[in-house]
């Protein structure tokens, strides 16, 4: 950010704070700029970068009241542009860590039968058969992209047994689906 932005970030964000609407649209697109920059300027030029700068001008916005007018704009700016940053870099790390990417789509079984099917009624409804904690755990995992730190964290639970109820409930699910490995 350079002198003349962090100036005129400074001055929109206090007008915006004051009520200004249209000084809070006019921060947000230069902010949008200087946020875009900073990110590709650490990671590159990254196709997640738009989320990281999504994810920025969100939490501007959740914070603007906390910005003091009388303190430089851009240190509370990129404390924000930062921590979204690394939010966005550690979710993609766990998307790629499960995820193969390719070009090409998969090629389905010429037979019907040799396709596994799974119904998503049938999922949820077994899903909801889970005994509490771990239907709570496989659904923090799996349908709410949580980590399993975060899940021990919120449960109280170490993450060896957030992970041991985790493979109980998979296991489960197997059972109650009919596939192999249950």
């Amino acid at each position: 950010m350079t002198p003349e932005q962090e100036r005129r970030s400074a001055e929109l964000m206090a007008r915006a704070q004051a009520g200004d609407r249209e000084a809070y649209a006019d921060a947000l697109v230069l902010l949008t700029a200087v946020a875009r920059g900073f990110v590709r300027g650490r990671v590159g030029n990254v196709p997640w970068v738009d989320d990281a700068v999504q994810d920025t001008l969100l939490s501007v916005h959740n914070a603007r009241h906390t910005y003091d007018p009388g303190r430089p704009f851009a240190p509370w700016f990129y404390a924000i542009a930062a921590h979204r940053m690394i939010d966005v870099l550690r979710r993609e790390r766990r998307r790629a860590a499960r995820e193969i990417g390719t070009d090409e789509l998969p090629v389905s079984p010429s037979r019907p039968e040799e396709s596994p099917s799974l119904d998503p009624e049938a999922l949820r409804a077994a899903v909801r058969a889970l005994p509490a904690r771990q239907r709570e755990i496989v659904s923090g995992l799996k349908f709410e992209d949580r980590s399993v730190r975060e899940l021990s964290a919120r449960l109280g639970m170490t993450e060896t047994a957030v992970k041991v109820t985790a493979h109980r409930g998979y296991k489960a699910l197997r059972r109650m689906l009919g596939k192999p490995g249950g």
